[in-house]
């Protein structure tokens, strides 16, 4: 896995979140703004995930299994759509708050995806 993409990924998560965390504080929705990076910080794991799935066809193979992977791979890419298109059913101060957990969760899968291909402890 390329460890670069992937702390890339959790630093921009964490940044989402605190910008949606911070507009929750603050009473307000997700604005377009948000989006934008929501759909930033989406096309970074996008990418993350063509990477995995070029590297497992190339024959590298993570330490804790290729399916386990592939499922945090799909997972970490879902996480902020699914984010984002919660916020914009609940058009109120807890949309916001919901993209901002759903970009920790991001972050805590990017911790776990590094753990799977074999960074820590390696």
């Amino acid at each position: 896995m390329l460890d670069a993409l992937t702390v890339a990924i959790g630093a921009a998560a964490l940044a989402l979140a605190a910008w949606c965390g911070f507009a929750a504080f603050r009473d307000q929705p997700t604005k377009d703004w948000h989006f934008i990076g929501m759909a930033v910080v989406s096309v970074l794991a996008l990418v993350q995930l063509a990477v995995g799935i070029v590297q497992l066809a190339r024959g590298e193979k993570p330490d804790e299994g290729g399916v386990i992977f592939v499922s945090y791979l799909l997972g970490a890419f879902a996480a902020i759509p699914a984010a984002g298109f919660l916020s914009l059913a609940e058009r109120t101060r807890w949309g916001s708050a919901t993209v901002a957990a759903g970009a920790v969760v991001l972050a805590v899968l990017e911790v776990r995806l590094y753990d799977i291909w074999g960074g820590i402890g390696a």
